[in-house]
Parts: structure tokens; sequence; C-alpha cells
């Protein structure tokens, strides 16, 4: 089964320990660094939406992005009845296409790492570039590659009283790739339903993200710790990018 198509619907739950309100306060952080005042963005690989919820909610008219249309189902229902509404948009962020032109771009959660192939996610880069327009900024966060080479053979565990998932990770040093294995248990009335997905993430390098940026166009590159204003240590587990699109002269 692919990924998310049966987890969707309990996402939220089994993530609850995600602070969303702190990721988008970084992201105001480093717009306000830039001196960035979006009106318009595009959330990628929105997931169910809450990402999205915060930035509608701060006045954004936004655009959210993702492949999986379960998802996508629950990032509308979530986002219902918010002024400005978001539009969604089911696509690959390799062929990313927007209605119109955003002056904000975020990809949360390590979502570029499961573009398993490099040629994609750079052409995934390109295609936000060619959806900001002049002036924009695109954010996004990565898994280290560390974290995920620490990943292999790790199990672990997800629950409340009505799902249960288990997780085992296996890192490949020869395709780059860490592959973890849900099994995923729904509680059903009297029973249980199990699934299992299929997760797969590739191990990129600052190095390897900055040459995308730059090829791509963007200009003023940065690269952070996990929510800080820091460079990225040795021991980092996640470490977040900004760039901007240049202004027209």
């Amino acid at each position: 089964m692919g990924a998310y198509e049966m987890l969707a619907g309990c996402y939220d739950r089994l993530t609850n320990d995600v602070d969303y309100e702190a990721i988008a306060a970084f992201y105001r952080m480093l717009l306000l660094r830039e001196g960035v005042r979006p009106r318009t963005a595009v959330d990628l690989a929105c997931g169910t939406g809450s990402v999205t919820t915060i930035l509608a909610r701060e006045g954004l008219r936004v655009i959210g992005v993702d492949m999986s249309e379960e998802m996508l189902t629950q990032a509308a229902s979530k986002t219902a009845g918010l002024n400005p509404m978001p539009v969604f948009v089911r696509q690959k962020l390799q062929n990313l296409t927007l209605p119109r032109g955003v002056d904000l771009a975020v990809c949360a959660l390590d979502s570029l790492d499961y573009i398993t192939d490099p040629k994609d996610c750079a052409e995934a880069i390109r295609r936000v570039y060619r959806a900001l327009n002049p002036g924009g900024m695109f954010i996004f966060d990565v898994n280290t590659p560390q974290k995920l080479r620490a990943m292999d053979g790790q199990v672990f565990l997800d629950e409340d009283e009505d799902v249960y998932c288990v997780w085992r990770g296996e890192f490949d040093e020869a395709s780059n790739i860490c592959s973890y294995g849900m099994d995923l248990f729904r509680r059903e009335g009297n029973h249980w339903l199990r699934s299992f997905e299929e997760h797969r993430e590739y191990a990129y390098s600052r190095e390897q993200l900055v040459g995308f940026l730059r090829d791509a166009g963007f200009i003023h590159i940065r690269i952070y710790g996990d929510r800080t204003l820091e460079q990225p240590g040795d021991k980092e587990q996640r470490m977040y990018f900004s760039a901007r699109k240049g202004v027209r002269l």
C-alpha cells in the first residue's frame, strides 16, 4: 500500500506531538529577517493541512499541494470555513504547476526527502522557483543524513486508544535511502484492522540541496539548525533552508 493511504485518517492523532505553531513561528522569524511580507503562499506536501490552516488564519491566500488524495481530503475538512478558504491541488512536487504565482513557498516535516530521485528533487525545486513571484521566499526542512542513517535497525511505536502503529527503519548505503515499514492497526468496533505502508526518504546533504537551489536560480540561500538561527551542528537531526527568488530589474 502506498504511503499515507490508510495513515491519512489517523495521521494527526499519531503526530500530536508536532508543534506546528512553532514551525510557523520560525517561518515568520525568517520572513522578518529577509523583509518579506507575503500575501499569498503555497504549502507544499501539505498533508492534512495543519500548516495550511495556520497560514490561512494569518490572512494569507494559501494553496495546499499534496500527492495523496486521502491527505488532501483530511486537509479540506480541517480548513472548511476558513476565510480566505485555501485551495487544494493534487500534484507531485516535481510536476508542480500553480494557478497563480505566490510570495511564499513552505515545505514542512522533511517532505522533500520523500522525493527519492535527486533529479526529481532538483526539478521540484526548479518548479518552486517558477511558482514564486519575484522577491518570493522558499522555506523547507529536511532530515539530516546522520539522522536517517541512525534510523537503521530502529523500531518505533506510536499509539492511542484506537490506533497502534509500529515502524522499523532500514538504511541502505548503496541507494542512500532510509526505508521504514509501518504496520498500522486501527480499532473498528470490536475488531482491529491491520494495514501496511512503506515510506522511503533520501538522505540529501546540504551541499546537494544548495546546488539544486543555485541551479534553479535562487539567491540568499541560508541554512539553519532545527528552528534556530544558528548553523546546523554535527549532531543536528533536522536542518532548515531558506532562499529567495530575485527581483527583476
